[in-house]
């Protein structure tokens, strides 16, 4: 722990191994960050200014989401959670200093208090095939997280679902150092890099600095993972975005990709088909190495026309091909 109480809890040897019969724990808090959203027009507020819809946020339902420009361009995407009657954006920690200045400036008159938390909760992944029975080990009564996003708030902790085998624990940093070391005996600590290639693989983007006001919120298939609401009232970009929608003219989508190279794949780098000139087609998302395979997983924004006519390539028109990998859910 450091003078200002930030838990360094990955400084822990981390590796990147794991025994399938042991669940494996990720330090989560050094690269996400939270903005913590009370008062009593908090949802409202919150309703006017995000792409999903607050009425399906629940004190045991969380959701994907994001928040635009007024042009419709995504600045930053998050998880979006009811925690203590407060609401709660979890995003990468080197956006939320930004994101919480501009929502700031359209609190007005409205009943809402919007606080940069980063420093109070610790947050750490769990994964594992056998995380049900883990859990019984690790806490007298585990709640039941059977259902992707169901949050469950147990007071000096809280669970949230992102798949069968993959869940998010919260928890207050008064509590957190005593809860790592309990964790620890049961579990075997992994960087952050396997739980990346984790979101990756599971089709979940992560707007960062490198790729803000890149995509409109359908180019990464937020409408896919009900992080986009057609159904509720206005918030900045709506307009543009609704129109993308509705009118079909909606030329790029998302997809899960690898490519073979010993070469760095960074977010925001370009891609290019074989039969253009040095038009760009496509730009990376997100990327990690491939834990079973040479070079790295990939989410990717690709031109659709040209997925299907020609083959894309990564950095160049001569850089290595990418292949184009299924999606775990159906594109609308």
């Amino acid at each position: 722990m450091t003078n200002n109480a930030t838990i360094h809890l990955n400084t822990l040897d981390a590796t990147s191994s794991q025994n399938t019969e042991k669940p494996v724990m990720i330090d989560l808090s050094q690269y996400y960050g939270l903005i913590q959203f009370s008062g009593e027009d908090a949802s409202t507020f919150l309703q006017n200014q995000l792409t999903c819809d607050m009425r399906k946020i629940s004190e045991h339902q969380a959701s994907y989401g994001s928040y635009c420009t007024p042009k419709g361009r995504v600045l930053a995407n998050f998880l979006l959670f009811q925690y203590n009657n407060n609401y709660i954006l979890q995003l990468p920690i080197n956006l939320c200093e930004s994101l919480q200045k501009r929502l700031s400036l359209y609190k007005l008159r409205a009943k809402v208090t919007i606080e940069n938390v980063s420093h109070k909760y610790a947050c750490i992944g769990l994964v594992g095939s056998h995380l049900s029975q883990a859990l019984r080990r690790l806490f007298a009564s585990p709640p039941a997280l059977n259902q992707p996003l169901r949050f469950v708030d147990l007071h000096d902790h809280a669970f949230l679902c992102l798949a069968n085998d993959r869940i998010q624990l919260i928890s207050p940093l008064t509590n957190t150092v005593a809860l790592w070391e309990y964790l620890h005996q049961q579990a075997q600590l992994v960087d952050i890099a396997y739980w990346n290639r984790l979101t990756i693989q599971a089709g979940i983007p992560t707007v960062l600095l490198e790729t803000q006001e890149k995509f409109l919120p359908q180019m990464i298939n937020l409408d896919a993972i009900d992080a986009l609401s057609f159904k509720k009232g206005c918030y900045p970009g709506q307009e543009i975005i609704a129109r993308t929608q509705y009118l079909g003219k909606l030329k790029r989508r998302m997809y899960l990709c690898h490519i073979t190279t010993t070469d760095t794949v960074n977010p925001g780098d370009l891609l290019y088909y074989a039969d253009s000139t040095d038009q760009s087609c496509g730009c990376i998302v997100n990327a990690v190495a491939s834990q079973l395979h040479d070079g790295y997983d990939v989410l990717a924004v690709i031109q659709q026309s040209s997925v299907e006519a020609s083959e894309i390539h990564w950095n160049s028109l001569r850089g290595p091909m990418i292949q184009i990998k299924t999606l775990p859910y159906p594109l609308p």
